[in-house]
């Protein structure tokens, strides 16, 4: 019996590794190109960033004044790829349940743009809000910070 059972859960682990080596593709299954990623790093410690894309921002901070507590509002931050290469976004995150990203999941060529779209939530908020958005990509510095305010008041007190 104990060698059945034995037998059992290693052709489960098994399975379970086999399973999960799948190689050469993304979260989604989708092979990126080669040329997407890039290391920027040289044999002799050098940087080169000269041909890596760069996402740049119209701006980093949006600031939403008085909202109603329960109100739900969006930003959209544009940018541009001012790189020589193509840009991807990786991952969008944010600081709180309450701001919601979107974002372009195809690689943008040099010279192109899109946004981040954020929306906020303010039910069950009050005061001044502060929401920190991260935008990973694969440029150098890799991370880019954004950030939305408002300032949450009750219904009446607009």
């Amino acid at each position: 019996m104990k060698t059945r059972f034995f037998s059992l859960a290693l052709v489960i682990l098994a399975g379970i590794v086999i399973s999960g080596c799948r190689q050469g593709t993304g979260n989604n299954g989708e092979s990126l190109p080669g040329d997407v990623v890039t290391n920027p790093n040289t044999a002799d410690g050098k940087t080169d960033l000269s041909k890596l894309p760069a996402i740049t921002f119209e701006v980093k901070e949006h600031d939403f004044g008085k909202i109603i507590e329960g109100e739900s509002v969006s930003y959209e931050f544009v940018f541009t790829n001012t790189g020589k290469t193509d840009l991807v976004i990786a991952d969008v995150s944010t600081s709180c349940g309450c701001t919601v990203p979107s974002y372009p999941k195809t690689a943008i060529r040099p010279g192109q743009g899109g946004s981040v779209k954020v929306a906020f939530n303010s039910r069950g908020r009050r005061g001044m809000q502060t929401k920190n958005i991260v935008v990973v990509t694969n440029t150098q510095p890799n991370v880019t910070q954004l950030k939305i305010k408002a300032q949450v008041v009750p219904p009446g007190n607009e």
